[in-house]
């Protein structure tokens, strides 16, 4: 992964659930994503996995109740002022109900207590411990004083009861904290449909028509502007397990139900209404007034199959020859109501000599604001890790030389803001 979190500081607290050896993955994730990690560990953490494990996971002295030392900076206050975030998971119920108190009996709820900036909690705890009115109670008064919950999941748990309790995903909590960390006032909140994906076009029952496209600009750009802080709806061919889940997604196959589900994200976003309910909270007037955006990244066959059939068409019905007869499609992105948003269209070249000028006339011709045009090459063709982009607007020309596809759609992301004049950069 690209080291998004370059240079970051997270401090994870680290409480006594069987869902402790999780947290080892965690801080794999975010080191791998190029952050700095510290531990504080409450003393009944320490009888599940040892602090040495941890310090050599994370390449830091862990803080527990051994090891603090007022001489130099490994200590509750010290530890706290270094962390850019702190994020304990798992946290048992004890711990959250603790929290919502202001008890600070053990080190790692004096460094809460004494951490005055966002705090997020993954809870993990039997099912009857965290549905307990106490523990809910906990929690709502935790939302209302700078803590962010992340549900946990509905499982199996470690004690054969099933029901919710069981550590959110580790995917899921790394990603909420790297938006924490990397969102902008600019993107939070702001109403944003990415499509992506090559359609494909029905033959007969096992045939198509469609293309190499292979959705992964899609993909990263979509996790762009999730951590920037943007409420994304992605429409596309190519589905991804390895997205937030607060990226919502809809799955779609050809070009019909593309347009259909573009037209109603886009709808849906330019009236205030959203994609997913729990992304943001619509009673904020100032969410509506944020203007939305859309990138069209998806490659829409240009030609489709005029006589679609129903079941398997056979060779000897075809003969030796077949002459399949397409019609052009519709042009989604010109017939879309762009009106009220701001609109970046992608398009692919081979040939370089007429690859701007191309673009320039899709700007003129699509009304769009901007588009982003990809040379095809050896380094970046289709279905590769890597993109050069060039990003053209009416007045001027930005070269994204060539990166991976994620660390190009930062970029984007950074010169698709000037095209909102009305918001401040």
């Amino acid at each position: 992964m690209t080291n998004i979190l370059y240079n970051k500081k997270i401090l994870i607290g680290i409480t006594a659930s069987i869902a402790i050896y999780k947290s080892l993955e965690l801080i794999r994730l975010f080191i791998k994503s190029g952050a700095k990690v510290k531990v504080v560990m409450s003393e009944e953490a320490k009888k599940f996995i040892s602090p040495l494990t941890f310090e050599a996971i994370s390449q830091n002295r862990v803080l527990h109740q051994g090891s603090e030392d007022w001489g130099g900076d490994l200590n509750h206050i010290d530890t706290g002022k270094w962390a850019d975030l702190f994020v304990i998971a798992p946290a048992t119920a004890n711990t959250i109900n603790k929290l919502s108190n202001g008890i600070a009996d053990n080190l790692l709820l004096q460094t809460a207590l004494a951490y005055d900036r966002v705090k997020i909690i993954a809870p993990a705890a039997n099912t009857r411990m965290f549905e307990n009115p106490i523990t809910q109670t906990s929690l709502k008064m935790l939302k209302l004083i700078n803590y962010k919950i992340i549900e946990p999941q509905t499982k199996l748990l470690a004690c054969n009861d099933e029901g919710k309790g069981a550590l959110a995903d580790i995917k899921d909590i790394f990603y909420i904290c790297a938006r924490e960390l990397l969102k902008e006032s600019f993107w939070e909140n702001r109403k944003v449909v990415v499509s992506g994906g090559g359609t494909v076009e029905k033959i007969d029952s096992v045939r198509f028509i469609s293309n190499f496209s292979s959705g992964k600009m899609a993909k990263s750009l979509s996790l762009a502007l999730y951590l920037k802080g943007a409420s994304v709806c992605l429409v596309t061919t190519k589905v991804f397990d390895d997205l937030p889940n607060e990226i919502h997604t809809i799955d779609v196959e050809n070009s019909e139900e593309m347009q259909e589900y573009l037209t109603d994200c886009i709808r849906s976003a330019k009236k205030g209404v959203l994609t997913k309910p729990t992304l943001m909270d619509s009673s904020n007037p100032e969410l509506i007034q944020k203007k939305p955006y859309l990138f069209m990244a998806a490659a829409v066959s240009d030609y489709l199959p005029k006589f679609p059939q129903e079941g398997k068409i056979k060779k000897e019905q075809i003969g030796d020859e077949w002459n399949l007869v397409l019609k052009k499609n519709r042009d989604i992105l010109k017939s879309l109501d762009k009106s009220g948003i701001i609109s970046v269209g992608f398009k692919a070249e081979t040939d370089e000599n007429e690859a701007i000028k191309n673009a320039q006339n899709m700007l003129k011709e699509k009304k769009l604001d901007a588009v982003c045009l990809n040379v095809l090459g050896e380094e970046n063709g289709f279905g590769s890790d890597l993109n050069e982009i060039d990003f053209i607007t009416e007045k001027d020309f930005v070269k994204l030389s060539l990166g991976d596809k994620l660390s190009i759609s930062f970029r984007i992301t950074k010169e698709a803001k000037r095209l909102d004049a009305n918001s401040d950069q």
